[in-house]
């Protein structure tokens, strides 16, 4: 637990720009705090002690605004950005070095019992305000786009954006994590076609019209001279 600890420490220098001083990221990270009291929550709640890991639970979505149960199981190293309104359910597993920004839910769909989460393998993105929902499993390097809404499981070294999420690959790009802004839009490439396909047929029309207007000058033309 405590090399889990120091990891996710260590990571907020790395990925966050405003981390200025090991005080300031203890006293002023939501997130972190969080992770802290779910480690000790989810240690208690590993040994069968009841009530207390969740009180503590709940104890820190009051003070940090981020909601874990102390039945998820968490990786080293997993940045929670801001943290505001994010929620990790019972049976959710997240890899190590994951980042996870504010607003994302890793939730289920409906009453069913046993795993009902999503499990997360290592270095995955989650964007704000996404949610990744069922027991799905998003493979390694996935990048999920802010507002998405994930319902299948995803392969690794992917990137997934929409409502329901779309898998859009990336192949050969290494891409920085924190560029989670950065991504393909499929609906505007599509739209984009379709305005394309659109002024095309505009000048074909405009082309037709041209040439009809010709056709009846030149019949108009031919009346007269007889």
């Amino acid at each position: 637990m405590f090399s889990s600890i120091i990891a996710d420490f260590k990571i907020i220098f790395e990925r966050d720009p405003a981390a200025r001083n090991w005080l300031e990221v203890l006293l002023c990270y939501p997130g972190l705090q969080a992770l802290l009291l779910h480690r000790f929550s989810h240690w208690l709640y590993n040994l069968g002690l009841p009530l207390i890991p969740r009180l503590l639970s709940h104890f820190g979505r009051f003070f940090t605004g981020v909601e874990i149960h102390p039945g998820a199981t968490i990786g080293k190293g997993v940045f929670i950005d801001h943290g505001m309104g994010v929620v990790i359910g019972e049976t959710a597993i997240l890899g190590d070095y994951c980042l996870i920004y504010q607003g994302v839910t890793l939730g289920g769909t409906g009453k069913e019992k046993g795993k009902r989460h999503p499990t997360l393998g290592e270095n995955v993105v989650v964007g704000a305000g996404a949610k990744v929902l069922g027991n799905i499993l998003i493979g390694n390097e996935v990048r999920i786009g802010a507002g998405s809404v994930v319902l299948k499981d995803v392969p690794s070294d992917c990137t997934v954006v929409g409502i329901p999420g779309r898998i859009v690959y990336r192949a050969g790009a290494k891409v920085d994590p924190l560029d989670h802004s950065n991504l393909p839009d499929s609906e505007a490439k599509v739209i984009r076609t379709l305005l394309d396909h659109e002024a095309a047929l505009r000048d074909r029309i405009e082309k037709l019209e041209k040439q009809v207007t010709e056709l009846q000058q030149q019949s108009l033309e031919a009346r007269y001279i007889k």
